[in-house]
């Protein structure tokens, strides 16, 4: 059975993006599941993140504060303002733009640890940044969301930051005291943990997919493109930052993985739930779920290339 968890951790990627292209050309295998259906997945992924957690992860934070506030900071200003720059420059639809501010304006993605682990990268770094970002974002994406579509939509701050506490928070809590608590049982379900991830990944890019399928096929292109960009600027910002501050590189690629790869699913949920009227604000965070894992897989072939 670990062996079987381990084989699909390994290949997330790829299983990532076959769902993804099974949802697009034949939406009927995901329609039967629920938009509403992404919070419960979301929640899975946020209690395996508490669950992998110690309090040793949350003590980097105060051994290193230059380093989690570099990290932070670039975190919560390069991607919103990307994403706003992207949507002007590609003249994305309404719509579309919510979506990508969406994305730029979440904490770094879960997958970002693996990544940072198999680049070389400085993992605690990435792991101390992966959590304040993450005790950040109730009160950070909702405010950056405003700033930057507040004059396209109304945003529900309020609603977005219960939204993320109860999506996010209070998953990743009841991991940690599950941890605390149950510490064999906990022994036990970790090795299980990064399958079950991808597993629901998966199945939130299945269901966002199949439900946008018609309006991916007609003008999918350039919000693909604008999405790829976003992500693989983020990436080179983060490092080239990193380098001017003159850190070491396995702190400058922790920062370039935490900043390029966002929470996804959590874009995707907050769009459901406070977009809903604008059903395509789900489509940008779906492709990022599907290409982070493919440029975050490359990107850590070559940062380990370049030691």
């Amino acid at each position: 059975m670990k062996k079987i968890c381990d084989f699909i951790a390994r290949w997330m990627g790829i299983w990532v993006l076959a769902v993804a292209a099974l949802a697009l050309f034949f939406p009927a295998s995901f329609l039967w599941m629920k938009t509403r259906t992404i919070n419960p997945l979301l929640g899975i992924i946020m209690f395996g993140m508490g669950l992998t957690l110690s309090p040793r992860d949350f003590r980097v934070v105060l051994r290193r504060p230059k380093d989690i506030f570099i990290g932070c900071l670039a975190q919560f200003t390069v991607m919103p303002l990307l994403a706003l720059g992207l949507s002007w420059l590609f003249h994305l639809p309404k719509e579309l733009a919510i979506g990508l501010i969406l994305v730029g304006c979440c904490p770094g993605g879960t997958a970002s640890n693996v990544i940072t682990y198999l680049a070389g990268g400085d993992l605690a770094l990435s792991v101390g940044m992966t959590a304040t970002s993450t005790l950040l974002a109730p009160l950070l994406t909702p405010l950056l969301v405003w700033l930057l579509a507040g004059t396209m939509v109304d945003v529900d701050t309020v609603g977005m930051l219960l939204s993320i506490l109860y999506v996010v928070i209070a998953p990743i809590v009841a991991g940690l005291l599950c941890q605390r608590f149950l510490h064999c049982a906990t022994e036990i379900a970790q090795p299980f943990l990064p399958a079950l991830s991808t597993i629901a990944i998966a199945m939130v890019v299945g269901i966002v997919v199949s439900h946008n399928a018609d309006r991916l096929l007609v003008g999918g292109l350039v919000v693909v493109l604008a999405v790829m960009a976003h992500n693989l600027l983020g990436l080179a910002i983060g490092y080239l930052l990193g380098r001017l501050l003159h850190l070491p590189k396995p702190k400058c690629v922790a920062v370039s993985i935490e900043v390029g790869m966002q929470n996804s699913g959590l874009a995707s949920s907050l769009a459901v739930l406070h977009f809903s009227a604008l059903p395509q604000a789900a489509i940008p965070s779906a492709i990022f779920s599907v290409w982070h894992n493919i440029s975050g897989a490359l990107a850590a072939r070559l940062f380990q290339k370049t030691k």
